[in-house]
């Protein structure tokens, strides 16, 4: 047995133990976690004027990028737009309304993916070492899973941003073309949506919508 296979076996075995002792703890979140993460969390469209620091970005992308994506995809790319020319060459990008709110916010990121993503799949996902030709001649398929496992990876830095105690206010109001263009002419990343982040002017919100209830939406067959 070489010395790869060994190692490899042995970082699954601990893997394993890992996931077993995780399991053996029955830890559950805590009801003050749950408001902040989801329950009582909002989405938010007034800030305050205070930093975002570096540190906290990099704190908020180590937690979100642990969340599962399929054969450990990880399509997504992030640009955190914080700079005063940077937000102006993101302002016509975005339908009016918006752009005062991302002007205000201390940083937005667009939430990006790349459609190449596969090529990296020799390095994320060994146990497949030809993950990759499932999608080198299928741009449809590339172009599914990129788009649906970057907005898995998106929702994971929305509950991340929260849980370092960052606001957050998403946006789906902006010209997905323009923004392509302005940021990622002559890639194989296309934008999938916007994410303002910073410490919330509560003074702005209104009253949460209406959810649906569990027999409107859901059935267990």
């Amino acid at each position: 047995m070489n010395q790869a296979v060994t190692d490899n076996e042995a970082l699954d075995a601990e893997a394993r133990g890992v996931a077993q002792a995780l399991q053996d703890a029955q830890i559950m979140v805590d009801q003050d976690t749950m408001r902040l993460i989801l329950t009582e969390a909002r989405t938010h469209y007034g800030w305050k004027e205070r930093d975002v620091s570096e540190e906290t970005l990099r704190e908020l992308y180590d937690i979100a990028k642990m969340g599962p994506t399929s054969m450990n995809q990880q399509p997504m790319r992030i640009i955190f737009v914080r700079s005063q020319e940077a937000k102006d060459r993101l302002a016509p990008c975005l339908m009016p309304p918006n752009v005062p709110k991302m002007q205000a916010a201390p940083v937005t990121a667009i939430i990006a993916y790349d459609q190449n993503f596969w090529e990296e799949l020799p390095k994320l996902f060994p146990p497949n070492p030809n993950a990759s030709d499932i999608f080198r001649n299928n741009s449809t398929a590339a172009q599914i899973n990129a788009f649906r496992n970057s907005t898995l990876q998106g929702a994971y830095v929305m509950i991340a941003a929260r849980a370092v105690g960052l606001d957050v206010g998403a946006m789906s109001g902006f010209d997905n073309a323009k923004v392509d263009e302005e940021f990622f002419h002559g890639t194989s990343l296309k934008s999938n949506f916007l994410m303002n982040l910073g410490y919330a002017d509560t003074t702005k919100i209104f009253r949460r919508l209406p959810r649906f209830e569990f027999e409107d939406v859901c059935q267990t067959i």
